[in-house]
């Protein structure tokens, strides 16, 4: 069983077509619902529209809860790898040596292949891709020179000037590797249907907020 650990956000919806694209299709999503707002391992912003993106990728897709407690957050993940029979698990990780760490850890535990197809990429050449083959929007923000206009706002080519802009004068990662944003994925290649948001709020809090859909559907493409 090769899974997928999906959190419908940039990353891990473009390790899923990298792995399409070498003929290494993925049977199953696997989403960790955390209780945890800042949980150091899982997105967490929109998590629950990721039902909506499966449908869209027709994939199956799991939803699995936890509290999103440090270290104990991967005990709920080995649970669900071992239900699930999962024999490969791929992730969107790029250059987190905490996050990779502990993926790998459980993974040989289990027996388990971990692929990471982003590990190490360019920056730049992975936002070029999501700008020219993806519709993806910026949904949480959390650090220096970002502010309220980021939310929402969908990642082309002017939005990533303004993240070189932001990177050579705050130090900010130019894929969010520190947490310093979230995003969403409304289109991809393998989507056969895209997501329109109908509803959504902002919330805004002193150096950061975030965009929280309230209500989605499934369009034609």
């Amino acid at each position: 069983m090769r899974a997928c650990l999906f959190s419908g956000g940039k990353d891990s919806t473009l390790a899923l077509h990298k792995m399409h694209a070498a003929r290494r299709d993925v049977d199953l999503l696997i989403t960790m619902v955390s209780e945890n707002e800042y949980s150091y391992m899982f997105h967490k912003p929109n998590i629950a529209f990721t039902k909506m993106q499966a449908e869209a990728l027709g994939i199956r897709h799991i939803m699995h809860g936890t509290k999103g407690e440090k270290e104990e957050e991967l005990q709920d993940l080995e649970m669900v790898l071992k239900v699930n029979e999962v024999t490969e698990l791929v992730t969107g990780a790029i250059a987190s040596d905490y996050q990779r760490q502990r993926i790998d850890r459980i993974c040989k535990e289990l027996s388990i292949d971990h692929i990471a197809p982003l590990w190490g990429i360019d920056p730049m050449e992975e936002l070029n891709e999501l700008a020219r083959d993806y519709k993806i929007i910026i949904t949480q923000v959390a650090a220096e020179g970002f502010d309220e206009s980021f939310l929402g706002a969908v990642i082309d080519s002017s939005m990533i000037e303004k993240l070189k802009g932001i990177n050579k004068r705050y130090g900010v990662n130019l894929l969010f590797e520190g947490g310093e944003a979230e995003s969403f994925v409304l289109d991809a290649p393998m989507f056969r249907k895209r997501i329109q948001i109908l509803e959504h709020n902002t919330v805004w809090s002193g150096m950061g907020g975030r965009y929280v859909i309230e209500k989605a559907v499934l369009k034609d493409k």
